[in-house]
């Protein structure tokens, strides 16, 4: 985990958005000497983000884990909500409202985590659409990222276009990125969506210095509000 945070921070991302947080694991905090007593989002967050939220969705007897998000700037209301579509499968979607000094309205920051399958991702991108039509303003500045686990790249199309929503890789490389797995990228699985953003740079980060880190690459993005 000291290496995801060292990954992490030479970014210099001003927010990240993480899946599969484990916020609390008793076997993890046995099993590694250096496992952090707050919380893997609190660790990762310290002394680079000053605001983090975490959203739990898995729960099991040795602790839970979610979707995080990691802000340099004030996160002034946060809600996670469930948007499991199997009973077999917990997913979640974090929503966070953070205050970009000399914005005059918040950023709205969505973390998701979606299903293994088709049918699940359908329902799960309908929910999240239905949740953004209610509580996004349509002229709010607005970015969704996470792993959309849609390697056909099939479903985000409709969704997209609904929300008139833009691909930050596919707009501007024209493909979307490939990025599981992170030793070898093949599938097309994370997605970073925006609403509002002009895009400057988009990167692809992979390597050995990843491997540990995670199964999927990392992705990033440079933009600027319109």
């Amino acid at each position: 985990m000291h290496h995801q945070r060292e990954i992490l921070r030479k970014t210099t991302a001003d927010i990240v958005f993480l899946q599969e947080v484990r916020d609390v694991h008793a076997m993890h905090s046995k099993r590694f000497e250096a496992w952090p007593e707050q919380g893997q989002a609190s660790f990762l967050a310290e002394a680079i983000w000053p605001d983090y939220a975490y959203g739990k969705n898995a729960v099991y007897p040795a602790g839970h884990h979610g979707n995080a998000l990691l802000s340099k700037f004030p996160i002034i209301n946060s809600h996670n909500a469930d948007i499991s579509a199997h009973a077999t499968e917990e997913r979640g979607m974090l929503h966070c409202e953070i205050q970009v000094p000399g914005w005059d309205e918040p950023l709205h920051a969505i973390c998701v985590h979606l299903g293994l399958f088709a049918k699940w991702r359908r329902a799960q991108l309908h929910a999240i659409a239905e949740y953004i039509d209610t509580h996004v303003p349509s002229h709010a500045p607005l970015m969704i990222a996470g792993d959309f686990n849609d390697w056909s790249t099939r479903a985000g199309g409709g969704f997209a276009s609904r929300l008139d929503l833009h691909e930050v890789f596919e707009q501007h490389t024209g493909n979307h990125a490939r990025s599981f797995p992170s030793w070898m990228p093949l599938l097309k699985l994370d997605r970073i969506y925006v609403r509002g953003f002009h895009i400057r740079h988009a990167e692809i980060h992979s390597g050995a210095s990843f491997l540990k880190v995670s199964d999927h690459v990392m992705l990033t993005a440079t933009l600027y509000k319109k």
